[in-house]
């Protein structure tokens, strides 16, 4: 069996290992190139696993899909997940408690708020903008720095310092603590607790991956008033650290390929 792999990265810990893990039951797997040549049909590899997100790995994986290939997660599943705004939308709309996401415009355009909110890039990327926004001067600090960078507000959930991280990889739930992006931007850093989602959290996990169309996907909740709220979903996040995510994802391939008959039968991981 043949297994591609869609990154920019192929030594991300998570993929490297679960590529080990593939080699060990006989499979062969490849980085594909992201580039400009195209994609040959005669050369489809059994599934493939979309790990980048930039326009040039989305092209690929759309072409690949064209010529009859099995991504995991799909190019418009990982695509939709890049847009905040369509993200909220679709998950509200499916009465999923995501936070109120406001389409902003440009960050130097953004006029007369209600302080504090929370401002993010509308498009999800590496490096994109997630800062707290808590009075005038600081929203001010932040246009000069981003002053074309399209946004969205939400509001701040006031919380301990930690970010809920649950991810997902087909079906098994992964969770941790990790630090607030609004918190490390004070400085403030420390050693994550230990952490073990309740089962209201992890079902609302695993629906979103229902909603959303994901099988490798990440969910950030935040504890609201009354239950948890999501505030971001992340399409096949780096998942570094969890034991067994590695299996998880090698087992994912080899079912993804094996049940839409492409692959050969190579047991499970």
């Amino acid at each position: 069996m043949r297994v591609g792999l869609i990154t920019g990265d192929p030594g991300h810990p998570v993929l490297a290992a679960a590529a080990e893990l593939l080699v060990r039951r006989g499979c062969r797997v490849e980085a594909v190139p992201i580039g400009d040549g195209g994609v040959a049909a005669g050369a489809l590899a059994d599934v493939y696993l979309l790990k980048a997100r930039t326009p040039q790995a989305l092209a690929v994986a759309a072409e690949l899909e064209r010529c009859g290939a099995v991504v995991v997660n799909s190019a418009a599943a990982t695509e939709l997940c890049q847009d905040r705004v369509r993200m909220a939308s679709l998950a509200r709309g499916a009465g999923l408690p995501f936070a109120a996401t406001v389409a902003a415009g440009k960050l130097a355009e953004l006029a007369s708020p209600a302080y504090p909110f929370v401002v993010k890039s509308r498009h999800s990327r590496r490096h994109d903008l997630v800062a707290l926004v808590d009075g005038p001067a600081r929203l001010r600090d932040l246009a000069e720095r981003w002053p074309q960078e399209e946004v969205v507000t939400q509001p701040y959930l006031p919380g301990n310092g930690w970010d809920q991280k649950l991810w997902v990889v087909d079906g098994q739930v992964f969770a941790a603590r990790r630090r607030s992006e609004l918190a490390v931007a004070v400085g403030e850093v420390e050693a994550a607790p230990e952490w073990v989602p309740s089962a209201r959290r992890a079902a609302l996990a695993l629906r979103v991956g229902e909603v959303f169309g994901l099988e490798v996907y990440g969910v950030d909740l935040l504890d609201g008033a009354a239950e948890p709220v999501i505030v971001d979903v992340n399409a096949f996040p780096g998942v570094r650290g969890r034991p067994g995510a590695p299996e998880a994802l090698a087992g994912l391939a080899l079912r993804a390929a094996r049940e839409r008959g492409r692959g050969r039968t190579a047991g499970s991981v």
